[in-house]
């Protein structure tokens, strides 16, 4: 059997799907900053992603419509309103396509991970070189203008050593140490994704047409600043740097670029992101007060994620994914 002519599983046909949504999602956003967009260098970025996204939503739609599935709807033209006064500065642009980028690159590599067709396999991988080209570009275009925000730095100890003491796990509230390299990676990455979720939350709830969704964004706004200062307080305690908030980068323009649909599923989408990162930032935590931070952390998104749910639905702007046979309902209509 060719292995092209396998029929798409659901793990398969989960993230395709999830890949059309999002992508179109970001596609739309993408569009507008390069309307806007004044640095040519940026520019030039943004339409590279366009073009990048373009290749990669036909084949998807080759994919879903050769096992006959139906092409979810997304977010298109309708959702992008031009002509709209400019929302965002260039430097948040650019950062806002290097942490995107960043979310494609885990995207792509789970899709990779559950596919089995061949030809699946191949696309996933083109999609991965997309978006690793793309990551190594956002870098040196962040590098080349001094706004590339690098992790704390170590000072190299003399000889490797070895946990000696219980103390190791109580950290600052215990007799423990301070922060471990691998606890800096979940609490660096954590800290960039929920500034830019902060400053897009702020964004959109000055553009917003919808009280219920303005109250959802402003509480969301509240939600990752307390967990932008937990984990600042965290970093503060052992004399080391926090990230720059982007705050400034967002202006006081009162008019929409997209939906409110758009705007409202873009936070949701982040929110459900960040767990992915909570959770491996959490498996990688030692200290009990770091530990206590993330939980209290993942509990508050699950919230956040609860009331984004039962917007959406309420507003009818949450497409269904592909589910499977109700085998129940199925005996019914004999």
């Amino acid at each position: 059997m060719d292995k092209n002519e396998l029929k798409l599983t659901s793990s398969e046909i989960g993230t395709l799907w999830g890949e059309y949504v999002n992508g179109t999602m970001t596609d739309v956003v993408n569009r507008y900053m390069v309307s806007i967009i004044e640095d040519e260098a940026i520019k030039a970025l943004f339409e590279e992603a366009l073009k990048m996204f373009g290749r990669q939503k036909q084949q998807i739609v080759t994919f879903m419509e050769n096992d006959g599935f139906p092409v979810p709807i997304g977010f298109n033209e309708s959702d992008l309103f031009n002509g709209k006064a400019r929302l965002f500065t260039d430097i948040f642009c650019l950062n806002y396509l290097h942490i995107m980028t960043l979310h494609g690159l885990l995207g792509h590599t789970s899709a990779l991970s559950v596919s089995v067709r061949k030809d699946l396999r191949d696309f996933y991988d083109s999609c991965d070189n997309d978006a690793k080209k793309m990551y190594h570009q956002t870098i040196e275009l962040l590098l080349e203008k001094g706004i590339f925000q690098r992790d704390p730095l170590f000072y190299p100890a003399k000889n490797p050593e070895f946990v000696s003491s219980k103390d190791f796990k109580d950290g600052i509230f215990g007799k423990g140490r301070t922060l471990a390299a691998t606890e800096i990676i979940g609490i660096s990455f954590n800290l960039k994704k929920s500034i830019m979720a902060k400053c897009l939350s702020i964004a959109f709830s000055q553009v917003t047409q919808s009280k219920e969704v303005r109250k959802f964004l402003t509480d969301s706004e509240k939600t990752a600043d307390g967990q932008i200062k937990a984990f600042a307080k965290i970093l503060q305690a052992d004399n080391l740097p926090v990230p720059k908030s982007w705050e400034t980068e967002v202006t006081t323009s009162k008019e929409s670029p997209f939906s409110d649909k758009l705007m409202l599923y873009h936070m949701g989408f982040l929110f459900q992101a960040a767990q992915n990162y909570h959770g491996a930032g959490l498996a990688a935590a030692m200290r009990t007060d770091l530990v206590a931070t993330y939980e209290s952390t993942i509990l508050q998104n699950l919230m956040v994620t609860k009331n984004w749910f039962d917007l959406m639905v309420q507003n009818k702007w949450l497409e269904q994914q592909p589910l499977a046979p109700n085998r129940t309902e199925i005996a019914k209509e004999k």
